[in-house]
């Protein structure tokens, strides 16, 4: 999609890693059934032992794309339905991972490389109930992407937590909801800003994947009639719009009424410094100081400055 970054979260997390100190850096998502798990966990261990504790590898079961181009990613291209074994690739993959078949497995002989202390967390994300109970099932952490689908959010992460088993990998349910954000000094800007993001959603649902519009171009496209996309469905919007302390405030709301304790900022906007600004306001209104090592010197002005980032992940 012309929509996105790049079709390889783990190049983009590459760069951004190895130019950042403390953040971790996560995929949102490598969509496993389109790769073979040996092959994932090779990348990521590779990517851990260069940031070790900072890598987070996050799993998608969606095809992504369109029909034609998740056919074009098969190996085998024969007329007969695949099976859904995503579960079963996740459980391979999490073996490969941890160096965990049983002993009489024939994979339990193969080493992967580097050996290095620990591995990456694993995030299982998904916008449905069968994503919540396998992440529940498997005992590894959850991310729900609200800004795709906002009706199930509290059910998914209800059954999430109802039917969570702890694991080696975690004690105790861990979830948190990705969502659109957009914030600006005033509402006025903020509304107008967020043209961008309806036109967009709009055209997505009729398979118009061109890149983010202008505000101009969104404002003579949707009309001045009500859009019948927005608001959608659920107890909050994909998208919290306005100045950062209205937007600070309903994430603070969702954060307790879904009992989370991190919310990700999806932020998809036309101009590029608009969505630095955005990211810096929320910020701000959410308490969270820049942490900066003592070896490096910041401009006066960093948004300046500021390097691409495709969301921000923060503790509510």
């Amino acid at each position: 999609m012309e929509t996105l970054a790049s079709p390889a979260p783990e190049i983009l997390m590459t760069r951004v890693a190895a130019e950042t100190h403390s953040i971790r850096v996560g995929s949102g998502a490598v969509l496993l059934p389109h790769y073979s798990p040996l092959k994932v966990v090779e990348v990521f261990r590779m990517l851990h032992a260069l940031y070790p504790d900072r890598i987070d590898l996050g799993l998608g079961r969606a095809p992504g794309g369109s029909p034609l181009e998740a056919f074009a990613l098969q190996r085998e291209r024969q007329e007969r339905k695949r099976p859904d074994d995503f579960k079963e690739q996740l459980e391979e993959l999490l073996a490969f991972l941890h160096n965990s078949f049983p002993a009489g497995h024939p994979f339990s002989r193969i080493r992967v490389a580097p050996e290095t202390p620990g591995a990456p967390d694993v995030w299982l994300l998904g916008s449905s109930f069968w994503s919540a109970i396998t992440a529940a099932q498997l005992g590894l952490p959850y991310a729900f992407a609200h800004f795709i689908d906002p009706e199930p959010t509290r059910m998914a992460l209800e059954e999430y937590r109802l039917r969570f088993r702890p694991s080696e990998y975690l004690a105790k349910p861990q979830a948190f909801v990705a969502l659109g954000v957009l914030c600006a000094e005033t509402q006025e800007e903020a509304d107008w800003r967020f043209l961008s993001s309806r036109l967009l959603l709009r055209r997505i649902r009729q398979g118009d994947r061109r890149p983010v519009p202008s505000p101009e171009e969104a404002a003579r496209e949707l009309g001045s009639g009500p859009d019948p996309l927005f608001p959608g469905p659920g107890e909050w919007p994909r998208y919290i719009v306005g100045t950062p302390e209205r937007v600070a405030g309903r994430l603070h709301d969702m954060a307790r009424e879904l009992q989370i304790d991190e919310i990700m900022a999806v932020t998809i906007v036309h101009d590029h410094r608009a969505r630095l600004k955005s990211y810096e306001l929320l910020a701000q209104a959410m308490g969270i100081a820049p942490r900066v090592p003592s070896d490096i010197t910041l401009p006066e002005q960093p948004s300046q400055y500021a390097r691409p980032i495709p969301a921000v992940r923060a503790r509510a």
